[in-house]
């Protein structure tokens, strides 16, 4: 039995029209997106994350294939978007088109997603390539930074690629004083090969310190990193700012828990969070998301 979830509404015929005979519409619609800041003093962020179907990684827990209905994505997206206390979206290119003219983004922070080339489980995973947005996209289209994941491995050459690729994406972000998310992780393969990032404190701390000097500044550097046990040895690492991922936790309890601890540190500015939220165990994406902006709002106050 397929795990592809149908749509709960129909409509999205109207975007792949558009596609076809209108593709300047999407630019159009950037142009005219009602933005927002980024936070003040004390405000922490609630990012929906949306871009792991173009680095092919479509399970969430027991279901391979969870993520592989775009119409189904696109109504779980607009439900998350919806709630108050969601503060935006990152995703790839062809998810924040379609939400564009959607007009799901308005009064959103917008983040592209631009290192997607790691496809999951490949032999060339680590030599992560820009595949997505680059620097000169995310500013025209009128976005608010671009996020890139950034697994170091000493045991493999591709690290060196991509840190080099990061690096300059963090400098091309920052000469257009844009965010640059960086999400930085250890990596080791196992002896079949699988790749797999050490969650460790010490393992976060040595990526953290690595992932922060990448670049010419590090004046618009933010970092999206796992919320881990020690947290506070884990957050003296860095003075910037920091958000954290959500991935796809086996226990959404404790997930919740561990954000909650992480988020009353100084230094952590909110939740990334995706597979989470948007297929929880109950597929009840509004009771999720409403839980994660509650604990948002309880560390700002």
């Amino acid at each position: 039995m397929s795990d592809i979830t149908l749509p709960r509404t129909t409509g999205y015929e109207r975007l792949t029209h558009i596609r076809a005979t209108r593709p300047e519409e999407i630019a159009e619609a950037a142009a005219r997106r009602q933005r927002r800041g980024l936070p003040g003093q004390g405000e922490r962020l609630l990012i929906i994350a949306a871009d792991h179907p173009a680095r092919g990684a479509l399970a969430v827990r027991d279901r391979p294939l969870a993520m592989a209905s775009r119409a189904d994505l696109l109504d779980r997206l607009q439900t998350a978007l919806s709630r108050p206390g969601v503060d935006g979206i990152l995703a790839s290119p062809d998810v924040l088109e379609d939400l564009l003219l959607l007009g799901a983004l308005e009064g959103k922070l917008a983040f592209g997603s631009m290192n997607r080339g790691g496809l999951q489980g490949s032999v060339f995973e680590l030599d992560d390539r820009f595949t997505g947005f680059d620097a000169a996209s995310i500013d025209s289209m009128r976005l608010d930074g671009g996020k890139m994941l950034c697994r170091i491995d000493p045991g493999d050459h591709a690290t060196v690629t991509t840190l080099e690729s990061c690096a300059h994406a963090v400098t091309d972000l920052a000469r257009r004083r844009l965010v640059a998310m960086l999400e930085p992780f250890w990596s080791l393969r196992s002896e079949s090969g699988a790749l797999r990032n050490d969650l460790s404190p010490e393992a976060v701390i040595r990526s953290i310190s690595i992932a922060q000097a990448l670049g010419v500044t590090s004046a618009y550097t933010w970092l999206k990193i796992p919320a881990v046990a020690e947290m506070e040895r884990v957050m003296a690492a860095t003075t910037l700012p920091v958000l954290l991922l959500g991935g796809d936790p086996p226990d959404i309890d404790v997930a919740y828990a561990d954000w909650d601890r992480a988020l009353r540190l100084p230094g952590v500015r909110g939740l990334v969070v995706g597979r989470a939220l948007l297929y929880p165990p109950d597929d009840d994406v509004a009771a999720a998301v409403d839980g994660a902006a509650a604990l948002v709002r309880e560390a700002r106050a």
